[in-house]
């Protein structure tokens, strides 16, 4: 009899512990703090913040706007960002000890695809033909990275050698080669949708689109360190589904009108028709951005064939999903 007693008082215990533990609030959001290169592309992060969708899944975000690479990555290498919003390459150039800074990003992991990159190669008014560019200075974020690759790929197939026909220079992120271009202290360099449209209503010439050169190419990813993503993994499923339901948002044409007003109050450079002509290209149904920030490991691949190439030291890399931790993006996102 007494041990029937027991087990009723500690089974109604157990019910009563639960029912406490369903009724409590649930904790304050975790502040994830987000390193990202600032431009339109940052969409699907700026409807989530305005539609609730980080708070709904436990998060709160704090953005900082890269001016490179260098700086993007050294910053999450030594943990002073959560989560960084980045090119594919940039994850398995510190990964391969190829990065721009001497810094150990062999932690480092993709958690999640974002788009094919967007790149274009735009040149000053008085450029009309990648040909023209002979003798050019083209600026880049740094040659270390994977855009700076695609650059060289696309002269390459258009018969002009790094060194024999063109230099390069540094100009740092997208925003900054934009701001270069339009003051023509550089030829032409890759820009990426929208700043490529905005350029284009000022007289510059877009003078290839690197996806059509290249096929499938991942593009921006989400990028984490393995240990911090270990410990952390709700808070970075959180995010993580949030940023698909972002996309998810943008793609739906109920919300099209809504999303080009986010746009322009988060680009103040932005014009009506280039907030139009940019949701556009971000909603492409094959070019823009990857549904449901799903990666593409296919565009990985080409991303990893281009490092081979032109990656100094030369050196043998690792199969595209050793760089890419799926874990959390299939708990996000089912």
């Amino acid at each position: 009899m007494k041990t029937t007693l027991r087990i009723v008082f500690t089974g109604l215990l157990g019910v009563l512990l639960l029912a406490g533990c369903a009724s409590q609030p649930p904790g304050p959001p975790k502040t994830l703090n987000v390193i990202v290169f600032p431009g339109g592309w940052n969409l699907p992060i700026w409807v989530a913040q305005e539609q609730g969708m980080f708070a709904k899944n436990g998060v709160q975000i704090q953005v900082t706007n890269t001016p490179n690479s260098q700086f993007q990555l050294t910053g999450l290498i030594e943990g002073k960002f959560d989560i960084a919003m980045t090119a594919i390459d940039n994850i398995v150039a510190y990964r391969e000890g190829q990065g721009a800074a001497p810094v150990d990003g062999s932690d480092l992991t993709a958690v999640m695809g974002g788009d094919q990159g967007f790149l274009r190669l735009v040149s000053v008014p008085e450029i009309r033909s990648i040909d023209q560019l002979r003798g050019k200075t083209l600026s880049v974020d740094a040659l270390t990275t994977g855009y700076a690759f695609v650059l060289l790929e696309v002269m390459e197939r258009n018969g002009l050698a790094l060194d024999r026909d063109y230099r390069t220079e540094r100009a740092g992120g997208a925003v900054q080669r934009y701001t270069a271009l339009l003051e023509k202290q550089h030829a032409a360099t890759l820009l990426i949708a929208p700043l490529d449209v905005m350029a284009q209503e000022k007289g510059f010439n877009r003078l290839a689109d690197a996806s059509q050169a290249l096929g499938r190419y991942q593009g921006l990813v989400a990028g984490a360190r393995k240990s911090w993503a270990a410990n952390n993994a709700a808070a970075l499923t959180g995010y993580i589904r949030a940023y698909a339901e972002g996309v998810e948002w943008l793609f739906d044409p109920r919300n099209r009108s809504e999303a080009i007003t986010i746009f322009m109050k988060n680009t103040p450079n932005a014009t009506a028709r280039s907030a139009e002509i940019a949701y556009q290209v971000l909603t492409h149904p094959t070019e823009g951005l990857q549904r449901k920030a799903r990666i593409d490991m296919q565009g990985v691949a080409t991303a990893l064939e281009l490092r081979h190439k032109y990656a100094k030291p030369q050196k043998t890399l690792s199969s595209p999903a050793s760089y890419y931790d799926g874990r959390y993006y299939d708990a996000a996102v089912r």
